[in-house]
């Protein structure tokens, strides 16, 4: 009788260790669940900081350059797709951000082609408006990069702990998903050649 319930202590000990654990390691995951939920919010922010600063960027310049139509109306309209594309951080797939990185590049594309016009506007270039909307386009654009920078090393920390022992065997079942990267450019090896 003495040995059963020593037995059943530890038996007892045993499962209250792994249940504490157990939801140690499921409070960690959702934890960090949230964080890149979070950190996909801050980047989905500078975003459209950027998309809110277009608008202002494009009606400063066509006060210039009037019969540069054609680019405006490309600026306008990638910026219109690139706002368009919404993602789900919970269900975020490769595909997903690739589709939004295709959107937000057809927007850096489109402004690369606005700010090329500047140069054939010097008084544009000393207008004090358009001097501060660059510098804050300028800013936003360092604000995606460390945003970007940001989501992908948390999105490592969560990828890391939901593959690890014990974590991966429960994760799964538990619907903790692997979230996808940020990743380079096609050609952002290569310098920009814009010229201001």
């Amino acid at each position: 009788m003495k040995t059963s319930r020593i037995v059943l202590i530890i038996v007892v000990v045993i499962l209250v260790i792994l249940i504490f654990r157990g939801c140690k390691g499921y409070n960690n995951l959702v934890a960090l669940r949230e964080e890149v939920n979070r950190e996909w919010a801050n980047v989905e922010n500078v975003y459209q900081r950027r998309a809110d600063l277009i608008p202002n960027l494009v009606n400063t310049v066509k006060g210039y350059a009037e019969h540069e139509q054609e680019t405006f109306t490309q600026v306008t309209e990638a910026r219109s797709r690139a706002t368009s594309v919404t993602i789900d951080a919970a269900e975020m797939t490769d595909a997903d951000l690739r589709q939004f990185q295709e959107a937000q590049g057809e927007v850096t594309s489109a402004l690369s082609r606005l700010l090329a016009i500047v140069e054939n506007y010097p008084d544009l270039k000393a207008n004090q408006n358009f001097l501060e909307l660059q510098a804050q386009l300028e800013g936003t654009e360092n604000r995606i990069a460390v945003e970007r920078r940001n989501f992908n090393e948390t999105a490592t920390r969560y990828n890391s702990e939901i593959k690890k022992v014990p974590t991966v065997f429960f994760a799964g079942l538990l619907d903790f998903k692997e979230r996808p990267y940020f990743e380079a450019e096609p050609g952002a090896s290569e310098a920009p050649t814009v010229e201001f």
